[in-house]
């Protein structure tokens, strides 16, 4: 039996072609690719790239000018977070719930809409397997391209599961019997109705956007379209923590607010959503709203 794409990059002693993370005496990290014959320069000093080759991770190396690093290969958070960008990318912490909350198993059909660099689609694909699926979709060509090339160089080549098509989510998409979507979007509100339509009953919709705005708008749209149970939306913050001795407290800067993210799931053709019953603070409506609520029934 084969093993799965990339994994015999994760394992085993450096070889040419590996991504290997430096990490110095102050943390701060360095990322590069093996060559051999090459050599790693630093305003401490240099050494050679053949002196990793074929030795284990967690190997110290020094440089010419006596400075220690230590060498390993970068994790996926820290790869997404070193690799070239077209668009942002999406933050492992977000990447970390979508796979959680949006149920992301291996062999899974997913529809990914907004490519941005990679990041995501890198998380996705380990996710999903060789076996299962994934179609992302980039309205850009540039931000396709430089995906891509992130993609294909984390994993060493092609992914098998992998298909990346540049244009529009709801004018492009052919896919059916889906188990998830995943809208990066400005406007995932106008891919309802495509996504409705590929999705299987109990398949997932998961969203991220930026602002409160979008949030509403989407949330709105969902419960309008009567295709979908009731949506789930949060957001998630991630505080490091300082720890030397007896000297334990937060750090003072943490990750906080990224974009938000919502999921709700595909209901049954025919099936009408069961009535939600809430009582939103007076206002919350502007007088001109006519959408999912509006009237008696939003009592």
């Amino acid at each position: 039996m084969s093993e799965p794409t990339g994994a015999a990059r994760r394992r085993g002693p450096f070889q040419v072609g590996d991504q290997v993370q430096l990490t110095d005496p102050k943390g701060r990290h360095y990322t590069f690719t093996l060559e051999a014959g090459k050599s790693f320069h630093t305003h401490k000093g240099a050494f050679p790239h053949d002196e990793l080759i074929g030795a284990p991770e967690g190997t110290v190396v020094r440089t010419t000018g006596n400075v220690a690093y230590l060498a390993l290969r970068p994790l996926l958070p820290d790869y997404v977070l070193s690799m070239p960008r077209g668009a942002a990318v999406v933050y492992p912490k977000d990447a970390g719930q979508v796979l959680a909350m949006a149920d992301i198993f291996p062999g899974a059909r997913v529809v990914e809409a907004g490519v941005g660099s990679g990041s995501l689609s890198t998380f996705l694909l380990r996710a999903v397997g060789d076996q299962g699926m994934l179609h992302s979709y980039e309205r850009r060509a540039d931000f396709a391209e430089i995906a891509q090339a992130n993609v294909e160089r984390y994993f060493g080549g092609p992914h098998p599961a992998w298909r990346l098509t540049v244009g529009d989510l709801q004018d492009n998409l052919s896919d059916t019997e889906v188990d998830r979507v995943i809208l990066d979007m400005l406007a995932p509100w106008e891919c309802l109705e495509a996504v409705s339509k590929a999705l299987v009953p109990g398949g997932i919709l998961c969203a991220y956007v930026a602002t409160t705005t979008q949030l509403a708008r989407t949330v709105e749209s969902i419960r309008e379209h009567g295709t979908f149970n009731e949506p789930a939306a949060w957001e998630t913050m991630v505080r490091t923590w300082h720890v030397e001795g007896l000297a334990v407290r937060p750090d003072h800067r943490m990750i906080g607010h990224t974009g938000f993210l919502l999921t709700a799931r595909r209901l049954a053709d025919g099936v009408e959503p069961p009535m939600r019953r809430r009582r939103p603070a007076k206002g919350a409506y502007g007088e001109d709203y006519s959408g999912p609520g509006s009237g008696s029934g939003r009592g």
